[in-house]
């Protein structure tokens, strides 16, 4: 079998092959995803720390953002209670105006519906913007370690029996085109580079 041959017959089972695989992940691919509507829930719980707080505005003995009107507030319980952005501070903010928050909204949740992801968008997102806005006030980096362990916490707390199937494996047959397209292609690429140079020196 000369190479030209041999060429033609595994680029037709190549292209066979592709087209398959092609169709069966079109297929698995094209199904229509409800786009669900966002929950919000409206509280802003560091407003009614940052009316309790007590404050002067040139009292602070370190930087405070200015990203929201209630940075102030939270800047002034820091310098009170800690003297500073400290992570202890940070840790007590985030415990106090966004956790405890949250878990009261989940637990007036039924817990069978802690796992159905548009219930708890609203709840989950809220949570996040308050421990932005908090760092931002604070001037530390977010995401930062504090913030990675309070979300650990959270989803320890109410999503550990949740079901991952968004994070299990592809079905095997998507699995096998995108394992063997690669495999067939290093053949083809070989034979063009060969029939090439064949043709494009006429002494070999």
């Amino acid at each position: 079998m000369t190479a030209a041959t041999f060429s033609l017959v595994f680029s037709g089972c190549f292209v066979t092959l592709l087209i398959w695989g092609c169709t069966t992940v079109v297929c698995l691919v094209d199904e229509k995803l409800e786009v669900l509507p966002a929950t919000t829930v409206g509280y802003h719980p560091t407003d009614m720390m940052a009316a309790n707080a007590t404050y002067g505005e040139s009292s602070l003995s370190f930087a405070c953002g200015n990203t929201s009107h209630n940075c102030k507030g939270i800047c002034s319980i820091c310098n009170d209670l800690y003297k500073g952005p400290t992570m202890q501070c940070l840790s007590v903010l985030f415990q106090h105006l966004c956790v405890s928050n949250f878990d009261e909204a989940m637990i007036s949740l039924n817990n069978t519906d802690w796992c159905i992801w548009g219930n708890v968008r609203g709840l989950y997102s809220n949570l996040s913007l308050c421990t932005e806005e908090i760092s931002d006030c604070v001037l530390v980096p977010w995401p930062n370690p504090l913030v990675e362990q309070t979300f650990v916490n959270i989803h320890s707390k109410f999503f550990k029996d949740c079901p991952t199937e968004e994070l299990s494996d592809p079905p095997p047959v998507i699995v096998f085109t995108l394992v063997i397209v690669p495999i067939c292609l290093i053949p083809v690429m070989v034979s063009l580079v060969v029939l090439k140079t064949k043709n494009g020196d006429g002494s070999s």
